[in-house]
């Protein structure tokens, strides 16, 4: 498919400007072909922003980066009515969230009054202004980067709107032969001599053609049902491991089902195919799935996280 390979070419665009990062690339694409919104997760200086932004030239969409910061006020976000004196009469003057593609930065350190006004644009692609309703592009995804809780300032986000983050990415420093690359690639780009330029025919319409075509793409019915089962074994995580049984307060909801299906058949879509294989769900399972699990104290304190649950749960969970 024409639109397949337009999509291969600009994620292998993007890792000639992003070094060592190859599985954030993909989850980014993921959310691309499946309009679902990312959260990234690291310390800075790990290319989240470039990333994202490589991926709105690459695709020819509106693109805007939000600072999130505890002073930010949900008006600032969605836009508000301005009296106009000329026509007398209020007109509503769009906020930053009327784009394709939006970078969220450091999301964790806004308010509970910003997140909730955020939740509405992420599950309903819409907000609401003083009780009329306004339609984002049809396009529109949200791609949040976040700081580890443990740092000073930040607001954990709510449960409800962690569920509607189709993945949960962490990211981590490079390792000594990337992180020389990288500098070997700054100090080209730095003095004018990038060479990672490229032209693609990607359109937000192409976008939305291939979305359908990942929909498409063919999941056999035993593979639904190991989703089903994988996603079931995180609400019921006694049955598996007996001595885990009281350390899961709640696990991923029916969403996390359709999440893990349809980022499987993107991940297929990505590397060529049109039908999904176990590869392709156990590849994902952890980012799709982390987030959405909630662990108790107890949990907490025997050092037992939730990518632990999930990597036990595919080893235990037989495959088709």
């Amino acid at each position: 498919m024409q639109t397949q390979q337009e999509f291969l070419t600009l994620r292998d665009h993007m890792k000639t400007v992003i070094v060592g990062q190859e599985h954030l690339i993909d989850c980014i694409m993921i959310g691309v072909l499946t309009g679902g919104h990312l959260l990234l997760e690291g310390p800075p200086g790990l290319a989240k922003t470039t990333a994202v932004k490589t991926l709105s030239s690459g695709v020819h969409a509106s693109f805007q980066r939000i600072q999130f910061t505890p002073d930010l006020m949900p008006s600032d976000l969605t836009g508000s009515d301005i009296y106009d004196p000329k026509k007398n009469a209020f007109e509503f003057i769009a906020g930053p969230l009327f784009h394709e593609i939006v970078l969220a930065d450091e999301i964790n350190r806004a308010p509970p009054k910003v997140q909730s006004a955020l939740l509405e644009a992420m599950e309903e692609k819409q907000v609401t202004v003083s009780r009329l309703t306004h339609a984002l592009p049809e396009l529109f995804i949200v791609m949040a980067t976040q700081n580890p809780l443990e740092q000073a300032g930040t607001y954990p986000l709510p449960e409800a709107q962690l569920d509607r983050f189709l993945m949960h990415v962490p990211l981590d420093y490079p390792d000594q032969d990337e992180e020389l690359l990288i500098l070997q690639r700054d100090r080209k780009t730095h003095f004018g001599d990038d060479v990672t330029t490229t032209e693609t025919r990607l359109t937000p319409e192409t976008v939305l053609k291939a979305r359908h075509e990942v929909a498409e793409i063919h999941i056999e019915s035993t593979l639904e049902q190991y989703i089903i089962q994988l996603v079931h074994a995180t609400r019921n995580i006694g049955e598996w491991v007996e001595v885990w049984q009281d350390y899961v307060e709640f696990g991923a909801s029916p969403r996390g089902s359709l999440a893990l299906a349809r980022s499987a058949s993107a991940y297929a879509y990505l590397h060529g195919r049109d039908y999904v294989i176990p590869d392709d769900i156990i590849a994902i399972a952890k980012n799709v799935l982390r987030h959405r699990i909630l662990l108790n104290y107890t949990a907490q304190a025997n050092e037992v996280r939730s990518d632990d649950i999930i990597d036990r749960l595919i080893e235990l969970v037989p495959i088709p």
